[in-house]
């Protein structure tokens, strides 16, 4: 049942104009979504970050959305500067494993985003995802303007008022400070090690349980691995 009014509640989210977007995002629909990204210099995409457990998962489930060129994993949210990923993981330096989004705001809205963010991981389990357990796990929608910080509260409160989830959405709303790039193993883990019994068992089962929840927003080439 509450999977089913998440279904119902993503779509309302998806179809309806917030107030609170910038100048980019005012005519974002679901219909502008089935337009292919061409390839186009950097300087034509925007940025986001969001913290949702193992960035190996996350990484992953961004890459399948149409309108973002890239994913880049990493650690933000914390104190310490150049943070390596055992310093991250004993949950000391205060920092979260978090992705950087390069997307095209001419095909998919910050909006979008927050959308595919909380149907892409539990927003309600306190520093866990599933059987990643800790504060480097935990839950954080960044902002970088103040419209993106009124459209992660936008969505925050619908979900919350609809009690979509049946419990309180923990997610942190916070200004993004400073993004630090993990190893290079970690990028695109999920494609180097398809065979890799966490990416079997965890990270596989979360990306179909996305792409199943807003198949409208993924690429044709994904759909087409399904």
């Amino acid at each position: 049942m509450k999977l089913n009014l998440l279904f119902v509640a993503l779509f309302v989210l998806a179809s309806c104009n917030g107030n609170a977007k910038d100048k980019n995002e005012q005519n974002a629909t679901i219909d502008s979504l089935t337009t292919k990204p061409q390839q186009k210099e950097a300087s034509n995409y925007k940025t986001a970050y969001f913290a949702g457990g193992c960035f190996w998962c996350e990484e992953a489930i961004y890459e399948s959305v149409k309108g973002i060129k890239e994913v880049e994993s990493g650690y933000a949210g914390g104190m310490t500067s150049n943070p390596t990923y055992e310093e991250v993981s004993t949950g000391k330096t205060g920092h979260a494993e978090t992705v950087k989004i390069y997307y095209d705001p001419k095909v998919t809205s910050f909006k979008d985003l927050v959308i595919a963010f909380f149907s892409s991981h539990d927003p309600t389990t306190l520093n866990q995802q599933g059987p990643d357990r800790g504060s480097q796990y935990r839950s954080i929608a960044f902002y970088q303007t103040q419209e993106e910080k009124q459209t992660i509260e936008n969505v925050i409160n619908y979900l919350n008022s609809q009690n979509i989830f049946g419990k309180k959405v923990v997610t942190e709303v916070k200004q993004l400070k400073r993004f630090w790039p993990a190893e290079d193993y970690h990028q695109d883990y999920e494609k180097k090690h398809p065979d890799n019994p966490y990416i079997q068992s965890v990270s596989k089962p979360r990306l179909e349980s996305f792409k199943k929840r807003l198949p409208q927003y993924i690429k044709p080439n994904e759909k087409e691995n399904d």
